[in-house]
């Protein structure tokens, strides 16, 4: 334990947790065993941290957070299984996120400086990629797969084992059983449905017009053009010999397990 961090005297963390210097952990929290916290990351009152669980530098946790938690499957039997967080991560209150499964690849996921907003639940197996909005009640079923820049707004439900691409955004509301390609933007239909391209995030995010169209094509490609998933692949092979986002895009359908949403 560092001797620079700061702990309420309600707090309780096992002599076997591994604490970083400026770490805080506020009343009435628990910070359990094979649990390494990083330089400056501060815990707000009434969180349970369980480990093994990996926490980076200069996270944010806020109160009533419940971290590293056994997965929620009836296949686990207690075996070793982890979690990992990276730096600068925001999560906020009533959080919940789940160590992975023996059977399952053993390690939960997230990256670098997300926005976990209240009531959010990343379940076992998940993997978060960085810079993504989860907005409060966003639930992920196990093994779900997040990419960069993905934004999730409130109460959206993926379903396991899906796959969400990079700056791709899913509307309010939506469930979201199928592999949703990068760029692309879902709204509620009953379950999710494709809505065009994310334009407005790719525009904040520095994508040029050029870059945005190509993508437009893409997309169309695959949603619009009426076609066979096979006559789709095809066209996008052609657009992906000058765009650097289309040759992602195709590298996504192409990997898929699961459905497209479509």
């Amino acid at each position: 334990m560092a001797a620079g961090a700061t702990i309420h005297p309600s707090a309780f963390v096992d002599p076997r947790a591994r604490l970083g210097e400026g770490v805080e952990i506020g009343a009435f929290t628990l910070v359990g065993a094979d649990v390494e916290i990083g330089d400056r990351t501060r815990i707000g009152p009434h969180c349970s941290i369980h480990g093994p669980t990996r926490i980076g530098r200069d996270n944010h946790i806020h109160g009533h957070a419940a971290i590293g938690g056994e997965p929620q499957d009836k296949k686990f039997h207690g075996e070793r299984v982890e979690l990992v967080i990276g730096d600068g991560n925001t999560i906020r209150e009533f959080v919940t996120i789940n160590r992975g499964t023996g059977d399952g690849g053993g390690i939960t996921r997230i990256g670098d400086d997300n926005w976990l907003l209240a009531y959010t639940h990343v379940a076992h197996d998940c993997i978060v990629g960085s810079h993504c909005v989860f907005s409060n009640n966003a639930t992920l079923a196990g093994h779900v797969e997040v990419g960069d820049h993905v934004i999730l707004s409130g109460f959206v439900g993926v379903h396991q084992f899906c796959r969400i691409g990079m700056h791709a955004f899913i509307g309010m509301g939506a469930f979201v059983n199928g592999d949703v390609p990068p760029f692309v933007m879902v709204a509620q239909d009953g379950y999710g449905r494709p809505r065009g391209i994310n334009s407005e995030g790719l525009k904040r995010r520095g994508f040029d017009p050029a870059r945005t169209a190509a993508i437009k094509r893409a997309y169309r490609a695959l949603y619009m053009g009426g076609g066979s998933l096979e006559e789709a692949r095809a066209r996008l092979a052609e657009l992906a010999a000058e765009s650097d986002d289309v040759r992602a895009f195709l590298a996504f359908v192409e990997a898929g397990q699961r459905p497209l949403l479509r």
